[in-house]
């Protein structure tokens, strides 16, 4: 990729700067839109792709950073939650996080935003999470994740029942 600047990225960058991280952001050659094709890129898991999905919760951003092996079970986590979780629309994710879908990172938004950690990531010594542009990513854990963001470690699918 031969741009490497993105005043998103820079945000996001500048938020990780400010936890005394400095990870390696990585340009893609593709977008990765999904946890799949960032996998693919990366030659891992996509279990180990932190993907940053936002939400609503009775009408209020919810960020969810989820393993990019399953999908969250939205009805499930909402009755958790004790309310109802919603498909954000483009606009508001948006103004919520400063970033376009596909490209979403868990830090760097103009306002902190309620945020939830998938606990399938903790299963991963090292994560990958978007950095505010579609054709970018950095590598970080699932410790770090909870820290930079003040997120809550959640479970975002029922327990497998025996």
């Amino acid at each position: 990729m031969v741009n490497t600047a993105h005043p998103a990225v820079d945000r996001v960058r500048e938020a990780l700067a400010a936890f005394g991280l400095s990870p390696d952001i990585r340009w893609l050659d593709d977008a990765a839109t999904t946890a799949q094709q960032a996998a693919d890129a990366l030659g891992i898991e996509p279990g180990a792709i932190a993907n940053s999905l936002v939400f609503t919760l009775d009408g209020e951003p919810l960020l969810v950073l989820t393993s990019g092996a399953h999908r969250v079970d939205t009805p499930w986590l909402g009755t958790r939650l004790g309310g109802t979780i919603g498909r954000a629309s483009k606009e508001l994710v948006k103004s919520a996080t400063g970033q376009v879908i596909g490209g979403v990172a868990p830090v760097g938004h103009p306002q902190p935003l309620r945020t939830l950690v998938d606990v399938a990531l903790d299963g991963y010594p090292e994560v990958w999470a978007a950095a505010g542009h579609a054709h970018t990513v950095f590598p970080t854990s699932y410790a770090e994740l909870l820290r930079i963001t003040g997120g809550t470690p959640t479970p975002v699918t029922p327990p497998e029942s025996a």
